[in-house]
């Protein structure tokens, strides 16, 4: 199968800083793939490179069976782009917004507004046609910048942490849509700090950190392979028991003790004898692997 989306031995530098660092990475047709890393790994300088808004210092890069950055705007006629902070015009209404983005695409106007209607619909924004952009609550101008990143029905749409700032409800929403981009065929490749949220989307992902991957597979795939079953969280700056013994590995962050094992029955029994302690009995998950192969430091 030919990747929609293929990058070998990717590199690129700012002064004495190598930001990307010999990364591979291939897009299958119709997958989710996530790329995912602490702030400063280098995400954004990778997707600006792969979207060919940067010329790498070495390696190669093939979208949509196009060499980037040779042929990047002939690729980027068929990709759409959701941007980690709206971009939508205040000048324009909902439908002009629409309207004056497919045009840098070349596509005419009345193909374009033919297209509203199912686009207005895909992000549940029929009635906001004709309204402005700041009369629109933040998971709406989300669900319209990705109505808008469809409007020239991309093959491939990437998309920069597209449900930063939402509550729940919106957050949800986004992934049900994103799922039926998924559904109709579309590859998307997604950045987001929400392990959750590429639980449930990404078919595989990409860890990195300071340039270089520092693993790839399928979610579940990583989370057998990294990391303990059982996880389990006691709270609480006194009286916590000695756990050597009784997990496989552990972990002190602030007040929480993380204690992570096979089998965590024996651990739970010491617990409830205490009955003075706050704990958490819960299963291993992507957050834990993320954590445990990039380190817990706060990045700025």
């Amino acid at each position: 199968m030919i990747p929609v989306l293929s990058a070998s031995a990717l590199r690129k530098r700012y002064g004495a800083s190598e930001v990307v660092a010999g990364l591979d990475l291939a897009l299958k047709p119709g997958e989710c793939f996530g790329l995912l890393g602490p702030n400063g790994a280098g995400k954004t300088t990778t997707l600006r490179l792969l979207l060919g808004l940067t010329r790498p210092d070495g390696g190669s890069i093939s979208l949509l069976g196009l060499p980037v950055p040779e042929n990047a705007r002939e690729a980027r006629l068929k990709v759409g782009v959701v941007p980690q902070v709206d971009s939508l015009d205040p000048d324009f209404t909902v439908t002009e917004n629409l309207l004056v983005y497919g045009r840098y695409f070349g596509l005419k106007d009345h193909d374009i507004r033919a297209r509203i209607p199912a686009l207005l619909e895909f992000a549940e924004l029929e009635s906001k046609a004709e309204a402005s952009i700041e009369s629109l609550s933040g998971g709406m101008k989300r669900r319209l910048t990705l109505a808008r990143a469809l409007v020239n029905d991309p093959d491939v749409i990437f998309l920069d942490e597209p449900t930063t700032g939402l509550d729940p409800q919106a957050r949800h929403m986004m992934w049900q849509r994103l799922r039926r981009l998924l559904g109709a065929g579309k590859t998307i490749l997604l950045t987001t700090h929400f392990m959750e949220e590429a639980e449930r989307l990404c078919d595989r992902l990409l860890i990195m950190d300071k340039g270089v991957a520092v693993t790839t597979g399928a979610p579940r795939d990583l989370i057998a392979e990294h990391i303990e079953p059982h996880v389990v969280e006691i709270y609480g700056g006194e009286g916590k028991p000695d756990c050597a013994g009784l997990c496989q590995r552990q972990e002190q962050v602030g007040e929480t003790l993380f204690c992570y094992a096979a089998d965590p029955h024996a651990l739970l029994e010491r617990l409830q004898q205490q009955c003075e302690l706050r704990y958490l009995h819960r299963p291993s998950n992507l957050e834990d692997v993320f954590l445990k192969l990039t380190g817990r430091e706060l990045r700025e």
